[in-house]
């Protein structure tokens, strides 16, 4: 089922949030967010490369919407979506949101940011919080290819790179790129890498260090001759691997100057796609700053929704009927089907989503 509203009521991204019972804890939330099971319903993909660089590759999952000729409907409102730090095309938020928008009649391209989801291969150069160009060009293909109308939607990380391509291309934003969304985007970096490190945080940052660590000796294992892993076993915090690794074969001149460059909020200012960003005030790690919080609501673009409640990329509410406990997931279908030329037509198919979605 979709949540639908008559002409004048409110859109649902602003009639608030609820946590589901005993989840008001910010670590419950999250972690819950994080581990709970459940099924997706996307159709097998088509897996395609988008060439990002002159030396990089990214691999995406393609869900195309077919016509009677079995020709992608390319009128229909296109989907990428980006994962955060550590994850995939194949994380549960991103197969979540992905069910919901093909459900909702929309082309779905999930993506894998380089070296993620098993494709280390595809590129010497590491991954990092500032590859908004790697959107920039999955978007740019798209519209080459004969996509009307295309929205990026992006979880924590990915939520800083969606942001950070809006504010980059500003005035320049073409015109099939309808709408931007970032759920609990990582846009303050140097502040959500301090929080990281502190109290029960440290959790947190040790599962998401040890991956970062496990994935990088890969990346030195296929790449001997531009990665050592000799101060590796020191790095005990996100900023020593940033600073130590990030910093030195990304061209940083240290961690500060990574997050300062990498950070959405520095150009936040500038976007003029409509926007939404959720974030909850109770997010444990990824924090916005009260300078990026007035710059967002300065701009007229941008809507900027703050429950008290939601945890990081979790927003896990309340089940009612056949409508589905996670609540951004649907915040973001409703957000997209209102800035959609095509909204009525994806409104029809929505009607046959599956129960639970």
């Amino acid at each position: 089922m979709i949540e639908t509203r008559e002409s004048g009521e409110m859109p649902l991204w602003q009639s608030g949030f609820q946590p589901r019972r005993f989840l008001s804890n910010r670590h419950l939330q999250t972690l819950a967010g994080n581990y709970l099971r459940r099924e997706h319903h996307l159709p097998p993909p088509e897996s395609r490369f988008f060439k990002v660089d002159a030396q990089s590759l990214v691999r995406c999952e393609c869900h195309w919407q077919l016509d009677a000729s079995n020709e992608p409907r390319r009128e229909r409102m296109t989907v990428v979506l980006v994962h955060g730090l550590e994850g995939s095309s194949t994380s549960h938020y991103i197969l979540g949101n992905g069910t919901k928008m093909w459900a909702a009649g929309m082309n779905v391209i999930r993506m894998n940011m380089r070296n993620c989801g098993g494709t280390e291969k595809l590129t010497p150069t590491l991954y990092h919080s500032g590859f908004s160009d790697d959107v920039a060009a999955i978007v740019n293909t798209l519209i080459a290819e004969g996509c009307k109308a295309i929205a990026c939607v992006g979880y924590s990380m990915g939520g800083n790179l969606v942001l950070k391509y809006a504010g980059e291309i500003g005035t320049d934003a073409p015109k099939e790129l309808k709408a931007i969304i970032g759920v609990s985007p990582a846009a303050d970096l140097s502040a959500s890498s301090t929080a990281l490190d502190q109290g029960i945080n440290r959790i947190y940052q040790w599962h998401f260090l040890e991956r970062m660590k496990t994935r990088y000796r890969r990346k030195a294992e296929l790449f001997p001759d531009l990665y050592s892993t000799h101060d590796l076993p020191r790095m005990r915090s996100i900023r020593d691997y940033d600073e130590n690794i990030v910093a030195r074969y990304c061209g940083f001149a240290g961690a500060e100057d990574y997050y300062y460059r990498a950070a959405a909020a520095r150009v936040v200012d500038r976007i003029t796609v409509p926007t939404l960003v959720l974030h909850a005030q109770d997010d444990p790690f990824i924090i916005l700053t009260p300078q990026t919080r007035a710059i967002l609501l300065a701009n007229p673009h941008v809507e900027l929704v703050e429950p008290q409640y939601g945890g990081h990329c979790a927003f896990l509410a309340p089940r009612a009927g056949d409508v589905d406990s996670y609540w951004a997931e649907r915040v973001v279908r409703a957000f997209l089907m209102a800035h959609s030329n095509h909204a009525a037509t994806m409104s029809e198919d929505a009607a046959s989503v599956v129960a639970g979605n």
